[in-house]
Parts: C-alpha cells; structure tokens; sequence
C-alpha cells in the first residue's frame, strides 16, 4: 500500500454550536478516486476545505506531502480582476506545467479563452474553473460539485477526462451516475464523523443501510442492557458493596452512552398537493418554431396526455428552456400553434431561483407574507411544523434567505413548490443542490404524481427513474432545431439512437454493396428500374402503416378512459409506451416509403 499523500485525522470543527464536525477524517493514497457523501450540511464542504488548507480545523491531525500538489474547486469561483478567462485558467499553472493544457480544456470546454469573467454564466463560469483546477495535472484534485450547471455532453466528457487524470480525486457530487462512474472509494460523513468504503459509489447505500441497522440493533441491544441493570439494582440480591458500587459506575456510563446517541438525521418529509383533474389533453403543438441567432426549434410537434412524464435534455444553447417556455404557453412560436388543455394549475420550480429576495425570511416566503400559517392539501399548516417537513428548524423561522446554504434554498423551493396545488409540474433542473435522500424523495413524488410532468435535467439517473419519454436535439454534436421524442429514460433514448445509427449504417453498407455488386439478388437487373426488394417494400409499406395506424387507434380508444390511470397506472404506461414505440414505426416507415417513391419517379423521368 503506498503511503498516504494527505491525511486527516480526529478533525474537530465547531461554529459555537453543536460540532460539524467531531471526530471526522480522509486519508488519500495516489491513484485514489473518493466520492465524499453525506446529507446537506454534514460537512463535506468544510471538511474539503481543510484538506485544501482553505480553513483550520480547532483540533485534529493534517498532514499534507510537502511536494503534494492540490487543487480545489469552489462552487463558487472568485474571478478576481481577470480580464479573460484565458488569464484565469493559466493563473492556476504552476512553475513547470504545461499552458497548452489549459488551451486543451477551454476548447473541450466550449470557451474561447476570450471570454470576459464578468460576464460568463453559471455553466460558462463552472467550465473556465474546471480548466483551471484540471490543467495543472494537481497530485490531488478536490472538485466541489464539479457538474453542477454543466449539461450532459460535458459531464460525460469530464467523466472519461477524470477517469484519464494521474490526479488523485475527492469529489463531493449529488450525481448518482457521475459519481459511479468516476469513483474507486467512498467517504460517508454522518454526525460529524467519517467512514470509509474501499468502494466506488454504487455500493454506497446498500452499504449505509446495513450500517444504520447495526447500529439501531446495537443502540435497542443498550437499551435492554441498561433495563437488566436498573432491574438488579432495585430488586438483586445485595452483593458486596465493593461490586455494587462498580456496577452503579458501569450502568450510569451505559445510560450516558444512550442518552448521548445521536440518531442519523431525519428524512424530508413531503407530499405534493394535487389540484383537480385537468383535461385528458394537456399540451398540443403542431409544426412549432423559434429563432433567434439560429433555429432554436426547427418545426416540432407533440401530444402531452395526462399522466406523462416527459424529460428535456441537450447541450447548453440548444433551446431546452425556449421549447419548454413554447409548451407551457409563456412563449410564443414564430410558426405553428400550441394549444393547452383545460383546468391547468400550474407549479414550477426554476433553477435560476429567480424569484428568491435574498433578504425575505423563511416564513414570509412560505406564506406568501400571509401570517403563520399556509394550506397544504388542504389543511391548514403553521409555518414552522411544515418548514420541520423539510429539515428546518423552528428556530430558523425568521432566518433570511442570504443565510441559507444552495441545499437549503433547493429544499426551501422544492417546499413551497409542493405546498401548491397542481395538475401540471414544471421542473427545471430540479436535483441541483439536492443531497441524494432529499433526490430519492423527489423522484418518488414525480414518479407518482398523478397530474403531468415535464422536466429539464442533467441528472441522467433521476431521468431513467421518472420520465415516460424524453425529448432531445435530433442533433447532439451540432444541434439545429430539430427535436426527437423517444421513449422511456436517458439511457432509452442513447439506445434508440444506437440502434438507429447502427440501423443507417447497415442501410449505406447494403445501398453501395447492391451498387457495386450487379449479382447481388437486390440490385437492380437493368439500369433505371427497382429491385425487386424496393418494388416490394413501395408497395407492401403503406399497409403496414395502416395497420400500425389501427393498432395507435385501438390503444388511444383504451386510454381514453379517464379511470385507466388511477385504477392501472402500470397498463397505462405499458400503454403510452406502446404507442411511442409504434409512432416512431410510422413515422420510421413514411420516411422509408417516401425515399422509394422519390426513387421510382426518378428513374421513371
């Protein structure tokens, strides 16, 4: 085992009241790949920050390698009086780094290097921070949510960067696949103190749970103990009084031990308060389209029934928040029409946390500033019993917002959000700055939700977990406007579009093998004629698309019975899905029966 490069230990760390951290540690070996974990507020951050050398623990061992390089991430970058963010990314190079590499990762990065910092967004600012931190090729590489505000293309390509990296890494994340994918260990900070896994994160919560067990059966086992003991005190035979005396000593060190435990945080504790039933038709569009600069939405058109789930995703820029807009009816299409159904009640979470006045209370943003009390599925709440809901405590009734840490703001919107009621979820980017228990909350409370749901994400698990169809860039790399429906989750529609490319692929293999072989049985015989296979298809395609037609028919006939959904969830889905998949047949199919009538006409004249 090759020594450690950094090492802390016993780490204590208190700000007047209970201890963020008691007793906490990290130790990191070269090649090492640390996901760092723990409930907002548990002190990952902070612990991070010591390992960096940024905050002083009051007590505990750190040692450092004095020829050990680190480099950390903050969530949020200080720019300085950088004039480019060229300047800012080469300022982290130390004496004998390479410059090319920040030129390297800007432009993998999508950043010119001439770029001002005063000017960058959320997403911009993230990617310039991460060149900086990244090129010098640190010993040790601490990223603080490294993915946060990046869209999905640049987290996977920063996953197969880190997953190349010398560096060492310690990553704190609420990105479940992220953190699977880059991790060989895991730190879990729980009440102040740290435990180690010699695994990566898709271990982590089998292995947090069995840990919680133990450890409420050992606590239950305390408990019986003490009762056996106070028991022999009232009613044993008197023994000498030297033993007794020890047993009095070892029974009031039993009973500070249980008073003393310190249960796992609590769980958010949430509901969504649904509105009325709306229309079975939530959302139609037909041939939208936006531009600006460039077509944002090349014609689109799409059915939203009640019930669906519909996940956005694409590259920063590709218009995922103007398609949303443009189907939420708070944007008009230069083209085309949207038409949205009846009895909406409308309930969004932005990411942008817009509408947050950093000086409003908690309670006065809850209420609306009506008093101290607010209607939850309607029942009447005080603030401070539902703000408990959400892990708050009643003493932060008056806190300002400014005072609230980003998962403390995410579950504070998320609170308000859910007390509304609704028929119509409108999500964008909702697992920013969620721990991963407050996320499996969430995601339990979409993938149940009654109404409708449309989301704009990142987090390609929370995806797979909720969305019945996904809607993304026809063109990944270079996106145009035009935008696909598939069915299912992220990794569904990666799958489709596998399958699809693959599928071309064998089409343009075949087209110039029959071109250049005349034996071949489907190349044409004479020059300006069909083969017999496309002869075939021209005239056999149209009935299969009548037939698929009939069976979208049959299926929309079942799931117009507005009980379906509540009394089989599972068959409605089952049936949504069946019909996507038959959708895409057609169009799959129009598509094909029209290149061959193109095709006959042509060598026809």
């Amino acid at each position: 085992m090759a020594p450690p490069i950094l090492k802390l230990d016993d780490i204590f760390l208190s700000f007047g009241g209970p201890p963020l951290l008691n007793g906490a540690g990290l130790q990191v070996e070269p090649g090492d790949r640390i996901c760092l974990v723990g409930r907002n507020g548990s002190g990952k951050s902070t612990l991070m920050k010591i390992a960096a050398g940024m905050v002083e623990a009051q007590s505990g061992e750190v040692f450092r390698h004095p020829s050990a390089t680190i480099r950390y991430l903050e969530q949020a970058p200080d720019f300085g009086a950088f004039t480019t963010v060229q300047s800012y990314a080469e300022a982290g190079l130390g004496p004998g780094d390479d410059p090319y590499r920040v030129t390297y990762l800007l432009s993998h990065l999508g950043l010119t290097g001439e770029e001002d910092p005063a000017r960058l967004s959320g997403g911009e600012a993230r990617r310039a921070a991460l060149a900086r931190v990244m090129a010098p090729e640190p010993d040790i590489l601490m990223l603080d949510e490294p993915t946060n505000h990046l869209d999905l293309p640049t987290i996977e390509w920063l996953e197969d960067e880190l997953r190349k990296t010398r560096s060492a890494l310690v990553v704190i994340s609420h990105d479940r696949r992220f953190l699977e994918k880059v991790s060989n260990a895991t730190v879990w900070l729980d009440r102040g103190m740290s435990r180690r896994l010699s695994r990566g994160f898709g271990h982590f919560e089998a292995w947090r749970d069995q840990v919680l067990e133990e450890e409420e059966i050992e606590q239950h086992k305390l408990g019986k103990a003490i009762e056996r003991e106070e028991h022999w005190m009232r009613y044993g035979v008197t023994a000498r009084r030297k033993r007794n005396m020890r047993r009095v000593g070892e029974l009031q060190a039993m009973r500070a031990d249980y008073r003393g435990h310190k249960g796992p945080q609590g769980s958010v504790q949430a509901s969504v308060a649904e509105g009325r039933e709306s229309g079975k038709l939530v959302v139609e569009a037909e041939n939208i389209t936006k531009t600006y600069d460039k077509p944002i939405v090349a014609p689109f058109s799409i059915r939203i029934h009640r019930g669906d789930r519909i996940g956005l995703v694409g590259p920063n820029g590709a218009g995922k928040t103007t398609l949303l807009k443009m189907l939420t009816g708070q944007l008009k299409p230069d083209s085309g029409w949207i038409k949205l159904g009846t009895n909406l009640e409308i309930a969004t979470l932005d990411q942008k946390r817009e509408d947050l006045d950093p000086e409003d209370t908690l309670s006065h943003y809850l209420t609306d500033g009506r008093g101290e009390t607010l209607l939850v599925n309607g029942e009447q709440r005080h603030v401070a019993g539902y703000m408990k809901d959400f892990l708050f405590q009643p003493e932060q009734i008056r806190t300002p917002i400014k005072n609230l840490s980003g998962g403390e703001r995410a579950r504070l919107m998320l609170a308000r959000m859910l007390a509304k009621p609704s028929n119509l979820l409108i999500l964008d980017e909702p697992t920013n700055d969620l721990d991963i228990e407050t996320l499996d909350l969430l995601q339990e409370i979409v993938a149940g939700y009654n109404g409708t749901v449309i989301l704009v994400s990142h987090d390609r698990d929370f995806l797979d977990r909720t969305v019945t169809s996904t809607i993304a860039p026809a063109a990944p790399d270079a996106p145009d406007g035009r935008w696909i429906e598939y069915a299912g989750g992220y990794s569904d529609m990666l799958a489709q579009r596998k399958g699809a490319q693959e599928e071309r692929k064998r089409a343009e293999k075949a087209a110039e093998k029959s071109k250049n072989d005349t034996s071949s049985p489907d190349a044409p015989k004479t020059k300006g004629k069909l083969s017999f296979k496309q002869k075939f298809a021209l005239e056999n395609l149209p009935k299969e698309m009548a037939k698929a037609e009939a069976e979208i028919a049959a299926r929309e006939k079942k799931m117009a019975d507005p009980n379906l959904f509540t009394k089989d969830p599972t068959q409605f889905g089952k049936l949504a899905a069946e019909m996507e998949k038959l959708r895409a047949g057609v169009a799959k199919m129009e598509e094909e029966w029209l290149e061959l009538e193109m095709l006959r006409e042509e060598l026809e004249g």
